[in-house]
């Protein structure tokens, strides 16, 4: 993969944790109050369905178990943590204890994925964890058990959702509006029994309410979990949640516009920080033009085996006229000549 091909994914890749840093805003300023289990369901389902609808393909096999566990890790538990960090934390803050990811990330990936961690990444952590901090961290910022909590188990569930996706891949001939939707769809099952008996619904909705749940399901949810998935096929899988650091700077900045918050030198120092910390990461694990498309261990399907699969239809398309691919492009074999007979005695 070139350096320019790999901003590039990674730039639009970006787009989707940009997009989560959204989340904690409309939650304080749309969302009913202290809903965290109804604002995640309703967040994951109706999209999921949505994508089930369209792509009309279900799990195989092996692949019923693994879409479940995806699903929980990846959707249903990651939406509800965010969300009770989301009602706990001050957005900004709820997005540095969410930091730790990239490091959990680091730890699985030794381990289930066989790669090294190398002096460059555990830099790239620590000067991330810097600059969050300098982001977000205020004197008035308040630190609530039960919000920090659930910001380190939604940082673990989508570290553990990252290896795996990479670890697993995505089955041969699904694509990537089916896969995004199994998941979805997963995880909206697995919160709805829990949310009908764990939390109230509020009495009544406002327009307010139901404008900040369609964002966060169209937007938050159907849109932003296919680039980012789109995303997890195509970098390594630390590069990948490296990305994720593009939340809490979206958070601060929204913060900024909309909320009164100001921005200091330190602030400024501590985004600086963050986006360093992020192009030191997808440098470390830039790939050297020419590297081989990577197996389905290693990452699944993606855009870089177009070739191979065009090559594969056309030799299913031969293959169907009993003709042997080989045959198109080989010369033509031309029967030798028959030996003619020597002339019998009677001849003239």
């Amino acid at each position: 993969m070139t350096d320019r091909r790999l901003v590039r994914i990674s730039l639009l890749t970006a787009l989707a944790p940009a997009v989560w840093g959204s989340t904690y805003l409309v939650t304080t300023e749309f969302l009913p109050p202290d809903r965290p289990l109804l604002a995640s369901t309703l967040r994951a389902l109706p999209a999921g369905l949505i994508l089930l609808l369209l792509t009309r393909v279900l799990p195989r096999g092996i692949w019923w178990v693994r879409a479940t566990v995806l699903g929980v890790l990846n959707i249903g538990a990651f939406f509800y943590f965010l969300f009770l960090a989301a009602y706990h934390l001050p957005g900004g803050v709820a997005a540095l204890v969410m930091t730790v990811q990239p490091m959990i990330v680091l730890l699985l990936g030794s381990l289930l994925l066989g790669a090294r961690i190398r002096l460059l990444h555990i830099g790239a952590c620590a000067l991330a964890a810097a600059g969050v901090a300098l982001l977000v961290l205020q004197p008035q910022a308040g630190l609530d058990g039960v919000g920090v909590l659930a910001g380190l188990l939604g940082a673990a569930c989508m570290a553990s959702g990252i290896v795996l996706t990479k670890r697993w891949g995505r089955p041969e001939g699904v694509s990537l509006l089916a896969f995004t939707g199994w998941q979805l769809t997963v995880g909206g099952l697995v919160l709805l029994p829990v949310t009908l008996l764990g939390e109230p619904l509020p009495e009544r909705l406002t327009w307010t309410n139901v404008g900040g749940f369609a964002y966060l399901g169209i937007i938050g949810a159907l849109l932003a979990y296919i680039v980012w998935f789109n995303g997890i096929a195509r970098l390594p899988a630390l590069a990948a949640s490296f990305l994720s650091f593009a939340s809490p700077l979206c958070a601060t900045v929204l913060g900024y516009l909309f909320m009164g918050q100001t921005l200091g030198p330190l602030q400024l120092l501590g985004a600086a920080g963050v986006v360093g910390a992020v192009v030191l990461a997808q440098r470390g694990e830039g790939a050297p033009s020419g590297t081989p498309p990577a197996s389905a261990a290693e990452g699944g399907r993606h855009g870089d085996d177009e070739e191979h699969e065009h090559e594969h239809g056309r030799h299913d398309a031969v293959s169907g006229l009993g003709v042997h691919p080989s045959s198109l492009t080989a010369p033509p074999t031309v029967p030798a000549p028959r030996p003619v007979p020597p002339p019998g005695p009677g001849s003239a």
